[in-house]
């Protein structure tokens, strides 16, 4: 293979501080069972799960993504969370948890947006689902379109509040439309509540998920529960600059989800740690530029992020750019990669774009380039 066909490769380690306590803290932790996946929120890298990819039922943890395309609206100003909503005809058909709306009702997104999340009210989430899309048809769409986005690949949404057992994922599913989530600041004061009120105090609303009460760091999310989906928990917290999303699916016990949630965020806040790859521009080299005005490009890392990884392992960062590029250049464009791995697993990818734009050389620049250099 020639030259200019290959990538140059740059291989270097930066080292992470040995944690005393690493192997003990592994060695001591509980067999988990049940399906479950623990997830760093960062990168969204599976630390530890039973399961993580069997899909299952998920009832009531539907609601999520009604909340998630609901608070990308308000992203998006076609909401507000004052604005008023009116109820749907399609409230009076809602059984189960419901906050009773009646038909033309008006209540602001807010408002509904705490009686999904707190009082996993059907009747609020179908009430959200018509204000985002026009109809639940439209919405569930809408869901299955943002699943897909998401990376969500083995999920299906078949309504807006999880009623029917076609609503289907699986633990690893979610714990990506978790991280989805936390990108959204004004949900976390409604995630993180256990009891709150609608209507001026007159209608109660209390969270089945307690650990909003009593674990700390917690960042929200929900359980959940019904006959064909068991007892249901997604959940994330984080301490020392580490976020952790736990999800437990399909339990026959209520209490197991949270003592399972609880096992898995501590093996996550026990076992790893949050570093920040040691990249410097040392380790690159100048990208050649043919037909340029300029010989060469130097490349800025763009996107370095913090990760998770092992408490005493290590990250490494293989670099490949191209031996060459062809002219124009732009400053920004993309040019390379410079990958960082624990051990084999891929943490993430960072791109080295171009820190300057090369213009290309035309004819009379090339002539005059080359009486140049035969003055010299």
């Amino acid at each position: 293979m020639k030259m200019r066909d290959c990538f140059l490769a740059l291989l270097f380690l930066c080292s992470c501080v040995m944690h005393p306590f690493a192997a003990a803290a592994h060695e001591n932790m509980p067999q988990l069972h049940g399906t479950s996946v623990l997830m760093e929120a960062e990168t969204g890298l599976v630390l530890a799960g039973e399961n993580p990819d069997d899909v299952l039922p998920i009832g009531s943890q539907t609601k999520l993504m009604t909340v998630y395309l609901t608070a990308a609206a308000i992203e998006e100003e076609k909401l507000t969370p004052d604005t008023l909503v009116s109820a749907p005809a399609a409230v009076a058909e809602q059984k189960g948890a419901v906050v009773w709306l009646e038909p033309g009702e008006k209540m602001s997104v807010s408002d509904l947006l705490k009686a999904v999340i707190i009082g996993n009210a059907n009747d609020a989430a179908v009430t959200l689902a018509y204000a985002v899309s026009g109809s639940e048809a439209q919405f569930v769409l809408d869901m299955n379109a943002a699943a897909f986005s998401l990376g969500m690949h083995t999920t299906r949404f078949a309504d807006a509040t999880g009623q029917r057992a076609e609503n289907q994922s699986c633990a690893k599913d979610l714990g990506l439309l978790c991280r989805a989530l936390l990108a959204f600041d004004f949900l976390s004061g409604i995630f993180g509540t256990w009891r709150d009120f609608l209507r001026d105090g007159t209608t109660e609303l209390v969270s089945e998920n307690t650990l909003t009460r009593t674990y700390e760091g917690l960042l929200g999310f929900k359980a959940g529960h019904g006959e064909q989906c068991g007892f249901t928990l997604a959940a994330a917290a984080e301490r020392d600059g580490l976020r952790c999303i736990a999800v437990v699916l399909g339990c026959e016990d209520k209490d197991a989800r949270f003592s399972l949630a609880k096992t898995l965020l501590a093996k996550g806040f026990a076992g790893y740690m949050v570093t920040t790859p040691d990249f410097s521009t040392e380790f690159l080299k100048p990208v050649a530029v043919r037909h340029g005005m300029d010989r060469a490009v130097m490349t800025d890392p763009r996107m370095l992020v913090s990760v998770a990884i092992p408490k005493g392992e290590a990250v490494s960062c293989l670099v490949m750019l191209p031996a060459y590029v062809e002219a124009p250049v732009e400053k920004g464009q993309k040019l390379g990669v410079a990958a960082f791995y624990c051990g084999d697993t891929l943490l993430y990818e960072a791109e080295l774009c171009a820190d300057a734009s090369v213009a290309r050389r035309g004819f009379q620049d090339s002539f005059a380039l080359l009486l140049e250099n035969l003055f010299k």
